[in-house]
Parts: structure tokens; C-alpha cells; sequence
């Protein structure tokens, strides 16, 4: 079993907060819940957020039958919190009348979509978000990076959800990723807001698998996809809060020659993505290896980033002209310019107008297969 970077949930509560762990669907938030729970010396009491009565009860902001429920009890955890109307009022009502007492809860993407706990927990809680599993924390369990890299083609295919990762067969290997992005994902995205089109939504989420490490133009996809612009950027906007896709948008000083109207979108899963178009092919035979690269390096930067505390901001850089940068990361009042290549026989050069643009950048870099792991581990 793979340890998981939020392992000792415990190191992360703080006083009159709730802690909330975020994340997709199957990437292992109630078994890191629960392993937790069995390691506590705290008096615990755990609730599915699919308990009827525990929904009425906490929607009810009854604050005498709430701590009835849950006197003699130092934690109260609550799982799929994101099922409970109003959860985010009844966890302000524990965390402001119960003195010392802690509280984990766990939600998938509507949990922050429905601003279930948005307002009313402003200021009191901690938010963690757990990804699939990362090289950052499998580097620490390998302790040796040439047999992580020996395992990167079934990253690149199959992506990391803990299943998957851990499935023998390329056959269950596929079996799982078909059933994450049928039975979860997607069900996750079309019960928020009550989605009308689920085959309009899934011809878009294709269109992106296609286009990753591509510009795309959302007149572009509302062309395409025969609905106007509001709907596709709704559409964008629910597919990124249920962390399917991310966004990446264009780095521009204002200049005339940068390209900022147009977004990069990536997946926050390889496997997912591959599942969405049924390519499973291997290495070899694929006529996308560029993308699948580029997609897989940036969600592993993204999640060292996340689990490290590494602030800034995160774009693309391209002139009209053509000329590109894959990720040019902002922080520390510095840019970073960074490349993905699969091949490592040639090593790119930065475009001259980025040297001459931003001459105090810091050095370019080119992430490839030979020193990936020195970039997301």
C-alpha cells in the first residue's frame, strides 16, 4: 500500500477549523480517512453523508439535538459530506458551539460546486486536495528513481488512480479506468446542476482529450458542439470543479505579439483522458506521445506544487508567430520558462523573443524522460 502524502491527517487540524480533504472520485479520500481513524487515540464518530438521518440532522441547524448526537465525542468525521443540504451551516454550528471538539470532512467536486461550505465556513477551515497517486509520493516509497522510470509508460497510458496503479492486467487496468469515467466522473458532473446534455458534455470532454497541449478558442468548441458560448464555458467551468480538466491560460505583458485569448486545458489523469477516447495503445503505436507527455508532466507538477506549498501561478507562453513555451510558472517575483519533450536527442532552445521579451527570466529548461523526476519529485 502506497502511503499517501496527507497520512497523518492529524499534524493538519486547527482549532474552532474544520478540516475538509478534497478531491476527485476513487482517489483514496476514505481510505486515508479511515486509516487515519484507526490510528487516533481520539474518541471518534464516523457518518456517511448518504445517512438519512445524519442529512436531516445536520440540515436541521438544531444545535441541541446536534450535540446530543455527538456528546462524549472529541472527532466527528463525516464522508461524501457533499451529499448533506446545507453541511457547511451544520459543521459552523459543531465548530462554534462544542468546544474542543474536531472535524474532518471529506467531498468530491459538487462539495465546493454546490458552495456547500464555502460561505459559511469562510475563515474556519483548512482545505487539502488529494490527487491521484503522485511521483512525489512513489519516489518516496521506491527510494530509486530508475525503477519508478522503468513503471513511466504505464503512467502515460494508464494514469495513477490507486486501482488502476495497483490493477495486474493491462486488461483490469482498462476495466477500471472504463468504470471510473462512466460510473463516477461523469455521474458526479451531470447530477451538479442538473446537466441537460450528457452526450453534448462528453463530445466536449473528447474534444479536449484531442486538443491537449493545443490552444483552444471556446467559440472554437461552441462551433463544434452546436451550443453557444455560455453553455460551453459552464460546461469548462463544471468539468474543472469536478477535477477532471485544469486550465492553463496565456502569459502576456500586455504586448501586442503574446497570445492570452485562448486556454490550455489538461487532464488531471492520464488514464482518464486515454478512457475518454478509448486509446489504450501502447507507446510504440501512438501517434500522441507528445501530448500524453506533456498532459502527464504538468499534473505531476501541479501536484508536487499542491503537496509542497509552491506558490505562484502557472501559464502558457505564445506569440502570434508561433513560437511557444510550454509552462512558464510565475513566483518569488520570477519566471520560469520549461519545455516538455519526449524525445531526448535534441535539446530546444528558447525562442529568441522570449530572451529578448524577458531577458531576466530565469534559465530555460526542458523536461524530458531522462530528468523528469528532478521537475515533479
Amino acid at each position: 500500500m502506497i502511503k499517501r502524502i496527507y497520512s497523518d491527517l492529524e499534524s493538519y487540524f486547527h482549532e474552532k477549523e474544520v478540516l475538509i480533504l478534497y478531491g476527485p472520485r476513487r482517489v483514496g479520500k476514505t481510505t486515508l480517512l479511515e486509516n487515519f481513524l484507526e490510528r487516533t487515540n481520539l474518541k471518534y464518530r464516523l457518518e456517511t453523508g448518504d445517512n438519512i438521518h445524519i442529512q436531516n440532522l445536520l440540515s436541521s441547524s438544531d444545535l441541541p439535538k446536534i450535540k446530543e448526537y455527538l456528546e462524549g465525542y472529541e472527532l466527528f468525521a463525516l464522508d461524501e459530506a457533499q451529499v448533506v443540504p446545507g453541511v457547511g451551516k451544520g459543521l459552523k454550528l459543531i465548530i462554534d458551539n462544542i468546544p474542543g471538539i474536531k472535524v474532518i470532512a471529506t467531498g468530491s467536486s459538487s462539495f465546493d460546486l454546490a458552495n456547500q461550505v464555502g460561505e459559511p465556513l469562510t475563515g474556519r477551515k483548512t482545505t487539502l486536495t488529494l490527487f491521484p497517486i503522485s511521483q512525489l509520493e512513489l519516489i518516496k516509497e521506491e527510494k530509486n528513481k530508475f525503477d519508478l522510470k522503468k513503471k513511466l509508460s504505464d503512467f502515460l497510458v494508464f494514469g495513477s488512480y490507486p486501482q488502476v496503479f495497483l490493477a495486474k492486467s493491462k486488461k483490469e487496468k482498462i476495466r477500471l479506468i472504463q468504470e471510473i469515467v462512466n460510473s463516477y466522473i461523469l455521474k458526479d458532473v451531470l447530477a451538479l446542476e442538473k446537466v441537460k446534455a450528457p452526450k453534448t458534455l462528453f463530445d466536449l470532454l473528447k474534444l479536449l482529450a484531442f486538443q491537449v497541449g493545443n490552444e483552444v478558442s471556446r467559440n472554437e468548441l461552441s462551433s463544434s458542439l452546436g451550443i453557444d458560448g455560455k453553455t460551453v464555458a459552464r460546461y469548462l467551468d463544471l468539468l474543472e470543479k469536478s477535477f477532471i480538466i485544469f486550465r492553463v491560460g496565456g502569459f502576456s505583458r500586455n504586448l501586442r505579439s503574446e497570445v492570452t485569448s485562448k486556454s490550455k486545458y489538461y487532464f488531471f489523469d492520464n488514464g482518464i483522458r486515454n478512457g475518454i477516447i478509448s486509446q489504450f495503445n501502447d507507446l510504440e503505436s501512438r501517434n500522441d506521445l507528445g501530448q500524453i507527455w506533456e498532459n502527464f508532466v504538468m499534473i505531476e507538477r501541479l501536484k508536487k506544487r499542491t503537496y509542497e506549498n509552491i506558490y505562484g501561478q502557472s501559464y502558457f507562453w505564445q506569440t502570434y508567430q508561433q513560437k511557444e513555451i510550454d509552462l512558464v510558472e510565475e513566483r518569488e517575483g520570477k519566471l520560469f520558462p520549461f519545455e516538455c519533450k519526449w524525445s531526448t536527442k535534441n535539446k530546444p532552445l528558447p525562442p529568441k523573443e522570449w530572451l529578448s521579451t524577458y531577458p531576466n527570466s530565469e534559465p530555460f529548461s526542458v523536461i524530458n524522460p531522462d530528468n523528469y523526476l528532478d521537475f515533479v519529485a
